[in-house]
């Protein structure tokens, strides 16, 4: 089985992605225009700094709170942040960078994003004939 070693993605604009990897003590951070080319770079600077090789490690995406609300638009952080239990103010503090939230809060927001995505995965629309 593959080690996993996630790639976290910072900030995502019009230019592509902002990501970052942690290896033992190191900071890696890149920037691409696609989370594939993003892996790309990732996989050359690993091997660069490391030596690992690709085929014994598998990236996995993961999002600070400003990566997540940048890339996935469509994702109300209003509502996310009424379904975790968490004040909109303070996650609109947490995605500005000016304050940092908790394990425990990151984990009721991706309970809260989970929780909608089931529902959505369950909805059907009504479709005339």
């Amino acid at each position: 089985m593959k080690k996993k070693i996630p790639i976290i993605i910072e900030s995502v604009d019009e230019k592509g992605y902002w990501g970052r990897v942690y290896i033992e003590d190191n900071l890696i951070v890149d920037f691409s225009k696609t989370l594939e080319g993003l892996k790309k770079k990732m996989t050359k600077l690993v091997f660069d700094f490391h030596g690992l090789v690709g085929t014994k490690y598998a990236f996995e995406i993961q999002y600070d709170i400003s990566g997540l609300f940048d890339d996935k638009k469509y994702l109300n952080a209003s509502v996310v942040a009424d379904r975790a239990g968490i004040s909109r103010l303070m996650l609109r503090q947490y995605r500005s960078g000016h304050k940092f939230p908790t394990k425990e809060k990151l984990e009721k927001l991706e309970f809260a994003i989970h929780e909608i995505g089931e529902e959505l995965k369950c909805l059907k629309i009504a479709i005339l004939k």
